[in-house]
């Protein structure tokens, strides 16, 4: 998300359930709320007998070795060394944690015994969440599939844009602006001047056939197209024009167009094919606007590494350290037959994206996987829970196991 998926970047979801006493207005407000000045996202448990069970998260380990790897990959690159130290911890800590995680896998241990080894061998902190008790809201993202033409014909109307040349970023990928003939550096127009302006013409990547499709593709920051001939290609997040995003589905909440406890992907795309007239006046409410390129495999992250579904969390990475081993307890959408329920939920994640909605330590989007079962899965979570990081426990705290020390 991001800011390749977005997250993302992200968030069309909603059956709005936290925080009761508060009115919906305020929630999105509580969750988001910054992180104090000074203060670090994680906080180390200290008594035991707060560190969630890690049992039914150990008997499901599918593709977790596999996500691990593309953690370690990340880390082993030179340039994930500047982001590091993230709050107190270290990137030699988190790869590390990664490392003895890993051969914790490859040992076969399941279940209990290798809850009882994670307990052993690592120190579990807590998000902080949006009320310094640990509450953070999940939500969820996917990488649709849609329809779409290299070249624009009757149907295909609606085009994704290559980033422009004029676009500038600085050394770390943040956008500074526009470059304008002259030299000087301004602001990037929003997204309204974008559209009508008609100033990236000439940069389109590819067509889309559905206005509302092409909004989603820029809020979830990739997507898979299925093109005339059957062919499937990948299209990721490759930039953006600097604003912060506004999210559209509020903006219906707000209007009263549907109603919060109903809010969701599934509602929003049913009402704008009501209602296609109003397609450009919400979301250009939402002055972000995304570029895009063409990729190769499975989607990335913005480590630049794949995203694995069930496995890859995208959360603010100014205050959450990229690559790490987490872990989340919730209540998350589950397809089950082609059916999506809701189900308790906990799973050792890996922290490899973020998104344009996610910020603060009270926020965390789950990657949901590809196509329209991940889509639906996504635009029905949004849950409140708990996320817990996993380090290493220091040489002289940690108990030999497995010959692993």
């Amino acid at each position: 998300m991001k800011n390749k998926i977005l997250p993302s970047i992200l968030l069309f979801v909603f059956v709005i359930s936290g925080c009761k006493s508060r009115m919906r207005e305020e929630i999105k407000t509580s969750y988001d709320r910054p992180l104090p000045l000074g203060s670090y996202a994680l906080r180390k448990i200290i008594n035991p007998h707060e560190i969630p069970d890690f049992t039914i998260a150990c008997l499901d380990l599918k593709d977790l070795r596999t996500s691990v790897a593309n953690s370690l990959n990340y880390l082993q690159k030179p340039s994930s060394h500047k982001f590091f130290p993230c709050g107190q911890i270290s990137h030699s800590q988190t790869e590390a944690s990664l490392k003895t995680f890993a051969e914790l896998l490859d040992s076969g241990l399941k279940g209990g015994r290798l809850n009882e080894a994670i307990r052993q061998k690592f120190d579990v902190y807590i998000s902080v969440g949006c009320d310094d008790r640990g509450t953070v809201l999940f939500t969820g993202y996917y990488t649709p599939i849609f329809e779409a033409s290299l070249k624009k014909d009757r149907r295909f109307l609606y085009p994704l844009y290559k980033t422009p040349d004029d676009l500038v970023k600085g050394q770390d990928g943040e956008i500074l602006g526009q470059r304008l003939p002259d030299g000087r550096i301004r602001t990037y127009p929003d997204r309204t001047v974008i559209e009508n302006s008609r100033m990236l013409k000439g940069k389109e990547l590819v067509w889309l056939s559905d206005p509302f499709e092409a909004y989603i593709a820029h809020v979830q920051g990739s997507a898979k197209l299925r093109l005339p001939d059957g062919k499937l290609i990948t299209i990721g997040y490759d930039a953006n024009n600097g604003y912060e995003y506004r999210s559209v589905n509020q903006e219906l909440v707000r209007d009263g167009r549907i109603s919060g406890d109903k809010i969701s992907l599934s509602t929003m795309i049913d009402y704008f094919k009501m209602h296609p007239e109003q397609v450009d006046m919400y979301v250009r409410r939402n002055p972000r606007f995304v570029f895009f390129r063409k990729e190769e495999g499975p989607p990335l992250g913005s480590l630049n590494e794949p995203v694995t579904a069930m496995r890859s969390i995208a959360t603010d990475k100014s205050i959450f350290p990229r690559a790490a081993l987490a872990f989340v307890t919730t209540t998350l959408p589950q397809a089950s037959g082609g059916v999506v329920v809701k189900r308790l939920y906990s799973g050792f994640v890996l922290d490899q994206d973020t998104g344009g909605a996610i910020r603060a330590p009270g926020r965390c989007d789950v990657y949901m996987g590809e196509g329209d079962i991940a889509g639906k899965m996504a635009g029905q979570t949004y849950q409140e829970g708990r996320l817990y990081y996993l380090f290493l426990k220091s040489t002289s705290d940690s108990v030999s196991l497995l010959g692993l020390d």
